[in-house]
């Protein structure tokens, strides 16, 4: 068979290392069986890592041993670390030079610029969403879909079903993820890094009253489990499992969330606390400086590939993550996605209040960080002020001694 055959045939092979397995896994092979069926010349030779943290610390051990792929998907906020040390080559030439890039969405450009210079193009974008189990939510009481769109509304439910259902060990909300927690914050009329001047937010008064509210969901109100703070993925597997009646998370996993629960599945958008805004999270794919000249021009045939209407619908489709081409959705299989799975147009009507994000290098230092710091802060071990204060503190001479 031709697919067979393309591999032998290959004069330049690619190396890409990624973070997606399950359905994202199976859409992204997808992609690549097709790109290498009209492309027999070249072999992307992919490999799954493990999450985007997972996908840092391989690529800083992998560098200085001269061991780095020639491809790499990069989180939004995290790569500015790789441009400045000059990992990733600058893809402005290859863009400019591609008609892709008049049919990217504005927002889908912007995530990969940094310092003026197009260091990734996106692949996989997304902003968090409100996921509720309404099955669980009627078992509690609810004959009509209560509001979802502020702190206190949450709240309300989350101890409503706890009340009702905890004996069974089911829990109102699952504690929030990182990305999660970002949109909350957000949502609050803050940020961790301002985007545009890069001032420190993190010990700011209403990002402190946000981890205040978010904290006091597990060690205080006891509506969120523990397990969901030690280990996010425990509050993700506790909804699929219809042991959590919320859950805050990535748009991303729509495709694996709505096969865990089925039709009980519902999306809301984020709450509104004081402003409606979300972050603009998921990735994009760099080319690595240490490539060779011909092997980073094939990588970038199949980055524009990838980014192409036909490819991002079918990976729409099956993911859940929001298009990045302006032709995506006129492709049949993103049309009946959009008319045979309501939830998966959320993150796209959220967009007019998405923002993007920080990327400097101290964001992928502050994003590490912040996990033992939620969680002592979440779990009721420190003062959620007084370890917001010094986190931003450390947050700050991070940045100095970076710059």
């Amino acid at each position: 068979m031709a697919f067979a055959a393309a591999p032998a045939l290959a004069d330049t092979t690619v190396e890409f290392w990624h973070s997606f397995s399950g359905a994202s896994g199976e859409a992204l092979d997808q992609i690549i069986e097709k790109f290498e069926a009209a492309n027999q010349d070249i072999d992307i030779q992919a490999e799954h890592i493990g999450n985007y943290n997972d996908i840092v610390a391989k690529l800083q051990a992998a560098i200085p041993a001269g061991q780095a792929p020639d491809a790499v998907i990069m989180e939004v906020t995290r790569y500015g670390l790789f441009a400045e040390r000059g990992v990733l080559i600058d893809l402005t030439p290859y863009l400019d030079a591609d008609p892709l890039k008049d049919d990217l969405f504005d927002y889908a450009r912007e995530v990969g610029v940094y310092k003026g210079k197009n260091y990734i193009i996106p692949f996989n974008n997304s902003t968090p969403v409100l996921y509720f189990n309404k099955a669980i939510l009627e078992r509690a009481g609810y004959t009509e879909e209560p509001s979802l769109k502020t702190f206190d509304d949450i709240l309300e439910v989350s101890k409503t079903v706890t009340e009702k259902l905890g004996s069974e060990g089911i829990y109102g909300i699952a504690a929030p993820g990182q990305f999660a927690r970002w949109g909350l914050v957000m949502s609050n009329d803050s940020d961790l890094i301002d985007s545009v001047s890069g001032e420190i937010l993190i010990d700011a008064p209403n990002t402190v009253e946000a981890y205040e509210w978010m904290s006091s969901l597990v060690h205080e109100q006891k509506v969120a489990s523990p397990d969901g703070v030690t280990e996010e993925s425990n509050g993700r597997d506790a909804f699929y499992a219809g042991k959590a009646a919320i859950l805050m998370n990535s748009t991303g996993d729509y495709g694996s969330t709505k096969s865990a629960v089925g039709d009980d599945l519902e999306v809301r958008p984020m709450p509104c606390n004081k402003v409606c805004r979300v972050p603009i999270g998921g990735a994009g794919i760099g080319i690595l400086s240490s490539a060779e000249k011909e092997v980073q021009d094939a990588a970038y045939k199949f980055i524009s590939f990838a980014a192409s209407p036909e490819s991002n619908a079918l990976w729409f489709a099956a993911t859940g993550y929001m298009p990045i081409n302006k032709k995506t959705t006129e492709q049949p299989v993103a049309a009946e996605a959009l008319e045979t799975q309501p939830g998966i147009r959320v993150a796209i009507d959220q967009l007019p209040f998405a923002k993007g994000r920080p990327r400097p290098p101290v964001v992928t230092w502050m994003r590490s960080t912040e996990y033992p710091t939620w969680q002592a802060m979440a779990l009721g071990q420190r003062d959620v002020s007084e370890a917001l204060a010094e986190f931003a503190e450390r947050t700050r001479q991070e940045e100095m001694r970076l710059n």
